[in-house]
């Protein structure tokens, strides 16, 4: 049995193939080796019917996940997996990677990924570049759904917000500037607490306030991550996340803007990222 993973810092997506084509399809939450230790992420699997109940079978595991740039941080979730998978020959690589077996895959291109952070890198066909991007919600992650929900909220303190979605927003979430202060500053993981204001941007989504907030977000994404490849016009881009599927149109209309080709825009890349991992395997029997 092959298992492959694709894990953000939210949530992660698992394919394990079973006999004849078939094919077991489950979610965890985010597997993230900057916010878990081994005994956490070991704890975590142990807790998950679908892994349990298969786990000596399993021979192959291929993860990819956000925090997974460092070999140090790869080797703390191979560590936590072949705790939990006895058997298994264990691969762990960065979610850049999958993002780019998902979209490019044997081809060159960009691939990006906007969730609850950002990220890009360029893909030359068989190995992802190192680049300079990928600094964190603190320093960078332009264009993300943490991004985006610092500039609304901070709309929102601040009073610029058009009072009609002003009040849908007070509405909605009943905050003061003390609720927001505890919960970046007092509480764990702020980035996601940020990344789940995009549900309200995308409830109004038809508001023009919040359609330019998502533009600029996009052209800051574009001008400081896309333009920083000076050949970034001669290959297709490719996105992977929530934020780019759910609000494709305006990014489509900023790529556009910005003489960027767009290729695939996913949701998630599991099912692309599955496949990819079969073939390569098939062709390497």
């Amino acid at each position: 049995m092959i298992l492959v993973a694709d894990s953000g810092s939210s949530k992660t997506d698992w394919i394990l193939s079973l006999r004849e084509d078939e094919k077991l399809q489950f979610r965890t939450s985010g597997i993230n080796p900057f916010f878990l230790t081994e005994k956490e992420i070991i704890r975590l699997l142990q807790g998950v019917p679908e892994i349990q109940t298969n786990n000596a079978e399993v021979s192959e595991i291929y993860f990819f996940g956000a925090g997974c740039s460092s070999p140090d941080r790869r080797e703390i979730i191979s560590n936590a997996l072949s705790a939990v998978f006895p058997s298994a020959f264990v691969n762990a690589e960065s979610d850049l990677v999958g993002s780019a077996y998902a979209t490019c895959g044997n081809t060159k291109g960009l691939t990006c990924i906007l969730g609850t952070g950002s990220n890009i890198s360029f893909y030359d066909g068989e190995e992802v570049m190192n680049g300079k991007h990928g600094l964190g919600y603190i320093l960078g992650d332009e264009g993300s759904g943490t991004y985006f929900g610092k500039k609304l909220i901070t709309e929102f303190l601040y009073g610029l917000m058009p009072d009609e979605l002003r009040k849908a927003f007070t509405e909605r979430y009943e905050l003061t500037k003390e609720d927001v202060i505890q919960s970046l500053y007092q509480k764990p993981a702020p980035n996601f607490y940020l990344a789940s204001f995009t549900k309200f941007m995308s409830e109004q989504i038809n508001h023009l306030f919040i359609r330019e907030l998502l533009y600029q977000g996009f052209n800051e994404f574009i001008r400081t991550n896309i333009q920083s490849y000076p050949d970034y016009a001669k290959y297709q881009c490719h996105f992977v996340g929530s934020i780019a599927f759910h609000f494709q149109d305006i990014l489509r209309k900023a790529c556009n803007d910005n003489n960027v080709a767009v290729g695939k825009i996913l949701k998630q890349p599991i099912d692309e990222l599955y496949k990819f991992i079969l073939l390569r395997e098939i062709k390497n029997a």
